[in-house]
């Protein structure tokens, strides 16, 4: 094993590991050296302590890189919430000085997850929609409720576990679930908005599949169709998150399109867990298309603005609530 191999070695153990490892290898030295004539003995211990030297600098490394990653990872929750943050809000959140936050954030914005402003960040997504802010309709859907659903995307984000294929549906709602996860790894994605795959495509992460189909409606990221159901054939997913305009616990959930039911009642039909994430202001509410009944939910993420009346019915039925 030569010197420039350990650190890299190192690093995919804990320190604890790494110093057991330590005292193998100086062993190892040891009876190396002792095959050797008493005068080159000096030689072959310099030679010890560079390696040593070497694999110290690896353990502390790893050591650092976890900080980072704890860090980053607050970080962009932070950001998730409120949208911006000064230095000082992500100092109060994430800990350390002043230097190494702002090393954070410029490594953060070279991976495409946020941008550096004046003292401080924001996410990056927002800029992906400039050529949509002149449309009425669409800034409307984009404030209506925003805050209540970047709590309910990062709650259901928080439900993802590494290697799991997660299909999420278009909508506001969903779309805050999958930028939730920009950051994440090991994770496959399947989406019929066209939306959601660009804001994830460019994570190395994250493997995302877009399933195709046909754009119904100007202005709209949902892509519906035989196209998309054909893909979704082939498909199994272990959660899907679903977006709705309107959840009733008699008549279930439902949307404003016959088309984009079609599809979404096809992705849950492939998925292992079916998880609805919707406001407060949907609960109750009936839309034209049917999507699924209550009985083939298993977990509602909606706000706070939910009563514990409210959401009685839903968990009368069996489905899990969590209100955030």
């Amino acid at each position: 094993m030569s010197a420039i191999e350990v650190p890299f070695r190192i690093r995919a153990f804990p320190i604890a590991a790494g110093i057991g490892l330590i005292a193998i290898i100086r062993g190892r030295i040891d009876q190396f050296v002792a095959h050797f004539k008493r005068n080159d003995r000096k030689i072959f211990k310099g030679i010890q302590n560079v390696v040593l030297h070497s694999m110290m600098l690896g353990i502390q490394s790893a050591s650092m890189s976890d900080s980072l990653n704890q860090r980053s990872e607050k970080i962009i929750k932070l950001l998730l919430q409120t949208g911006t943050a000064t230095i000082e809000e992500i100092l109060d959140v994430a800990g350390s000085s002043a230097p190494s936050i702002r090393r954070d954030l410029a490594r953060l914005e070279g991976r495409g997850l946020i941008r550096r402003t004046h003292g401080g960040a924001t996410l990056v997504e927002p800029l992906l929609y400039e050529p949509f802010r002149f449309d009425s309709s669409f800034l409307a859907r984009e404030q209506r409720h925003a805050t209540e659903k970047r709590r309910i995307g990062l709650a259901a984000a928080e439900l993802v576990q590494a290697n799991e294929t997660v299909g999420l549906t278009a909508g506001t709602t969903t779309t805050h679930v999958g930028r939730s996860l920009r950051h994440r790894e090991k994770i496959q994605v399947v989406t019929n908005a066209i939306n959601i795959g660009m804001e994830l495509c460019n994570q190395p992460g994250i493997r995302t599949y877009v399933t195709g189909g046909v754009i119904p409606w100007a202005w709209s990221f949902s892509l519906t169709g035989n196209a998309a159901l054909t893909f979704l054939d082939n498909v199994y997913m272990d959660k899907v998150f679903l977006s709705v305009t309107g959840l009733n616990a008699e008549r279930g959930a439902t949307t404003l399109e016959t088309d984009e039911a079609l599809v979404y009642r096809k992705m849950l039909k492939q998925a292992k867990q079916v998880i609805i994430t919707a406001d407060s202001s949907k609960l109750g509410n009936v839309s034209p298309a049917f999507i699924c009944p209550s009985g083939d939910i298993n977990i509602l993420i909606t706000d706070t603005g939910a009563s514990v009346e409210t959401v009685a019915p839903f968990e009368r039925q069996g489905i899990r609530v969590i209100r955030v």
